[in-house]
């Protein structure tokens, strides 16, 4: 029987771009101010790509600082990932433009939909490929540019998305030495599949004139039910991957970055402080698939991340997905 392949996370890295939009922007064209969005969301501002900037711009400054506090080249990539609902194009993936401009040669690479839950996913199938011992570097990508989907006739939608991207490198743990990855988890209940979408766009319904007037080609989002799935998976994820081990092992919890009182609704419910738990939601809103990478590195760079405790990540997104992972730092 041969030898089971640990898994570590060898280095992250992040970014957000330059644009910073507060909550003032809304105010001259939706029906809301800042008291508002805040009290509903914890939001106060959010980043928004550039003109002429693209996902993958994104994804390549997040990539080469986790490639960089990794000790890996592009060189020796086996495999990347990214997880995205709003690539560059439909196709190709953002992934194969990602490993053409890093000179990854020797690496495949395919995207992941699976919208907030992405990233989380993606960390997932990096792990399986290195602990079946098909790859030994990994690099996984979560990145969005939601803010080229928003509608901002729509208030219940246009001010809770962001743009940014977040990178983490997957090695074996006997090469990187830290960051274990204990266990994920992966769920889906495609009966919500309309909760959180885009009509048009897709195969069923490709773009016209007639759909983009009609603004289907935007995120469009039921807050109800969002709001009572989320505080549901999301407390069900932390439960689920801090099954088995003692809460005093417990150094953070880094959770996608939906909702605020998403968040404090999931953490309760397992009588978690707030000082376990990681929160940037103020400054970024909510940026989907990169929401994890982005907190987590973040939270390495703030030094929350102990050597030896353990760091929850869970997410849940459109589809409806769910995701977690238990990492042993």
């Amino acid at each position: 029987m041969s030898e089971i392949i640990k898994v570590g996370v060898a280095g992250t890295g992040s970014y957000v771009p330059e644009r910073v939009v507060d909550n003032a922007f809304f105010e001259g064209i939706l029906d809301t101010n800042d008291e508002w969005i805040r009290q509903r969301t914890g939001i106060a501002e959010r980043r928004f790509v550039a003109d002429g900037q693209e996902n993958s711009d994104m994804c390549l400054v997040a990539a080469r600082e986790a490639l960089e506090n990794a000790g890996v080249s592009p060189e020796e990539l086996d495999l990347i990932v990214v997880a995205t609902i709003s690539g560059d194009y439909q196709m190709p993936s953002t992934a194969c433009l990602v490993q053409k401009e890093l000179g990854a040669a020797n690496a495949g690479a395919f995207d992941v939909q699976a919208a907030c839950s992405g990233f989380v996913t993606a960390l997932g199938l990096g792990e399986a490929y290195i602990r079946s011992g098909r790859a030994k570097n990994v690099l996984v990508i979560g990145a969005e540019a939601l803010s080229r989907f928003l509608n901002l006739e729509d208030r219940g939608s246009a001010i809770l998305f962001g743009d940014g991207a977040g990178a983490a490198v997957l090695q074996p743990h006997s090469v990187c030495g830290k960051a274990e990855i204990l266990k994920t988890t992966l769920g889906a209940d495609g009966e919500g599949w309309s909760h959180i979408w885009i009509p048009s766009g897709g195969s069923k319904r490709p773009a016209t004139a007639n759909t983009v007037a009609e603004r289907e080609h935007l995120i469009r989002v039921n807050g109800r039910e969002v709001y009572r799935f989320a505080v549901h998976r999301m407390g069900e994820v932390i439960g689920q991957m801090m099954d088995g081990y003692d809460q005093q092992e417990l150094g953070l919890i880094v959770p996608h970055q939906v909702n605020q009182r998403i968040i404090d609704a999931a953490v309760e419910r397992h009588e978690i402080p707030g000082d376990k738990v990681m929160v940037n939601i103020d400054k970024y809103g909510n940026t989907s698939a990169a929401s994890v990478p982005i907190a987590l590195h973040e939270a390495q760079q703030a030094g929350r991340l102990e050597d030896g405790k353990l760091v929850v990540l869970a997410a849940f997104g459109a589809g409806l997905t769910w995701a977690g992972a238990l990492i042993r730092w």
